[in-house]
Formats: structure tokens, sequence, C-alpha cells
């Protein structure tokens, strides 16, 4: 029999506890495999009153793989809670050939570029006296009705809502559009086909203000207001910066406002 096992069993004998043999192999035996019939006994004594001070600290000492688990499903149910629809969760097993240092406060973490729907992946790290960071696989679908085009509709277009419907489907990407509101009173930027899903890079808000447009220039302070009229040099939408031209020449920066204002910035 080999020595490992039988090292082992002597142990079972003595009524102690030990982990699998499949695990033993990770522990410094090397005292076992001298050939030396003489110093076999000894030898294998001597590797067994190692493995009675060894196993308890060692079998004490390794990170749950469900913890882990579980810190990855709690982060992921916080970080995809405002999003629409009905949200479900898969985390991949951990290997369970690997061993880590237990850690007493884990830390989950999203990878840089990496985004929780579909396929993906979250980091846990810990950060105590023996650091390690590990990534678990994770799977999410997001059940939701998607807006779409319910006929062919052209570029410039401002959306009204008989031109939308629901369609359900999965939340694969970021930027699909799952509420009506999102899209009403918006233009698109290029034409769509009848049921293509609408995401937010397709629309814009309508401008406040055109190219060569004259506008109202305003400026307001503590004890003053100045108003004159301009011609705007780019279009804007509500709230987006826009150059106006004076009378004068002067060009100045703006912020768009509705019914062609300019509000001069300070």
């Amino acid at each position: 029999m080999h020595p490992k096992r039988q090292c082992i069993q002597a142990i079972i004998r003595l009524g102690l506890k030990t982990p699998p043999i499949s695990r033993v192999k990770m522990l410094p035996l090397k005292l076992l495999l001298v050939d030396n019939p003489d110093m076999k006994k000894p030898r294998a004594l001597l590797c067994c009153m190692l493995l009675l001070v060894v196993i308890p600290v060692w079998a004490g000492a390794l990170q749950s793989h469900a913890a882990i688990r579980d810190a990855v499903t709690a982060f992921v149910r916080a970080q995809t809670q405002t999003l629409p629809g009905q949200v479900a969760i898969k985390v991949d097993e951990v290997d369970r050939r690997l061993t880590l240092a237990a850690c007493p406060a884990l830390e989950a973490f999203l990878p840089p570029g990496s985004q929780l729907l579909g396929n993906s992946t979250v980091g846990v790290r810990c950060t105590g006296k023996t650091p390690w960071t590990l990534f678990v696989p994770v799977h999410i679908r997001v059940s939701v009705e998607l807006i779409v085009a319910n006929k062919s509709l052209l570029q410039g277009q401002i959306l009204r809502a008989e031109d939308l419907s629901g369609q359900s489907g999965e939340l694969a990407q970021a930027g699909l559009l799952t509420d009506p509101a999102q899209a009403i009173g918006k233009v698109l930027k290029f034409g769509v086909a009848s049921g293509q899903v609408l995401r937010q890079d397709m629309l814009r808000a309508p401008y406040a203000v055109t190219q060569g447009q004259v506008v109202q220039i305003r400026a307001a302070g503590p004890g003053y207001s100045i108003s004159s009229e301009g011609q705007a040099l780019g279009n804007a939408a509500e709230g987006q910066g826009v150059q106006v031209k004076t009378s004068s020449g002067q060009v100045l920066n703006g912020t768009a406002r509705a019914g062609g204002l300019v509000e001069l910035r300070p």
C-alpha cells in the first residue's frame, strides 16, 4: 500500500478526521517517498505527526466556494435592481480544484469594460493578509417589452405614440428603449424599417435653435438684464451649448433655450 494511504489510515484508526486523500497530496509529504526500509517506519510516523498538526489548520483556512458565489449573486442583484422587466441571474460554479485562503470580507466588482447584461464576468477579491482575486462568469437575462417601429419611419421624423408599439424580447445590450416616453417627441437620426427595435443612439432631441436662425440673446445677472439679436452658428437642442454672432460680428458662447432664445454663459 502507498505510504501516504498507510499514513492516513493510521490517523483514521486514531479517530481523527482527515481531508480527502486527493487534497492531502498538496501537503509536504516528501518524507514518505524514501525507500530505505530502515528509515521507512520512523519517517512514516514523523509524517503522520506532521499531518496531525497541519490538517486542522489547512482544513480551516480555505475559502468557501459557496460564499464566493453568494457574494457575486448579491452584487449582481444590487447592480441590476433598477433594470426594467424581469431579471434572471445564473452564476457559474467555481472550479472545485481551486483552493483559496479564507477571506473575512469578500469584495465583488465589475471589471473594466464589462456590463451586467448577457454573458459577463464579475470579479471577487480579498484584500486581507493573503490577498487574491478571482473572476466568475455570470449570465444575466432581462425579459422586457422593447419599443419597435410599427411602420417604416423617415430620417428627421418626430416620433409620435402611434408610430410605436411594444414587443416582448430580451435586453441584450445597453441603450434599447423599453418605454414609449423615451422616444415620443424625439427626432430620428436616420430612417428605420417597420418592426425594428429602437435604441437611444437612433434618436436626438429636437433642435431649439438651428444654424443661421435669428435668435434672441440674453445675458442676466444681479441687477442687470441685457437682450439683443444674433445669429446661431450651429444647431442645438434645449440645454446644449451653441455659438451666436452679434450684429457687431462678435462671437459669443451660450446655451440654447426653447423659443429661439440663447442665454449667454457667465
